[in-house]
């Protein structure tokens, strides 16, 4: 190959380079994006006043003794299968990012399990009742605020009675129903 060849060569790839270039300048300058003054969006949050702007738990619509009169663990299992992200369920699995849940009913609450709890779960104390667990699972920020729980809750009472009597068929020794004369 002689040099003129060559000079042909890299003269067409120096031609569409600069035309590349010349493009892109070009594209940018019809193109300009507008940059907002203020990045991002604005998320307004009703707050009430009265409490501080805390968010309160959401009172269940209905106690949780009569939900479970009617709530079926064949349904819960099936409901569970959203926690199962988080959690497990058999004896002596492991934890997760949540706590191994066999057993939970009546269990003290932000203790053992060989899990971390965060120090909002570890503050609330108590045990685990039937209707702690029903206001938890409706919403778990607004019962434990500071929880480190990413769930939104399960807003649908029926739903929710059934993972809590599969929750309470966990365990070697479930503990009985409540009735709904309590």
């Amino acid at each position: 190959m002689d040099s003129f060849e060559l000079n042909k060569i890299l003269g067409a790839l120096l031609g569409t380079c600069l035309v590349i270039l010349v493009t892109s300048f070009a594209a940018h300058a019809i193109f300009a994006p507008v940059k907002p003054e203020k990045p991002g969006f604005e998320i307004t949050v009703k707050e009430d006043a009265s409490h501080g702007g805390a968010k309160e738990a959401a009172a269940p619509s209905e106690p949780i003794e009569k939900l479970l009169q009617t709530a079926s663990v064949e349904k819960g299992t099936a409901a569970a299968k959203k926690c199962a992200a988080c959690h497990t369920f058999e004896k002596g699995g492991p934890n997760r990012v949540g706590p191994n849940l066999y057993g939970i009913v009546n269990e003290k609450r932000g203790e053992g399990r060989g899990f971390n709890f965060s120090a909002a779960m570890k503050g609330k104390g108590g045990t685990w009742t039937f209707d702690d667990l029903n206001k938890f699972i409706a919403n778990p920020k607004g019962f434990i605020p500071g929880t480190a729980m990413g769930f939104a809750g399960i807003q649908k009472d029926s739903e929710r009675a059934d993972v809590i009597a599969y929750l309470n068929s966990l365990s070697e020794h479930p503990a009985p129903l409540p009735t709904a004369a309590k």
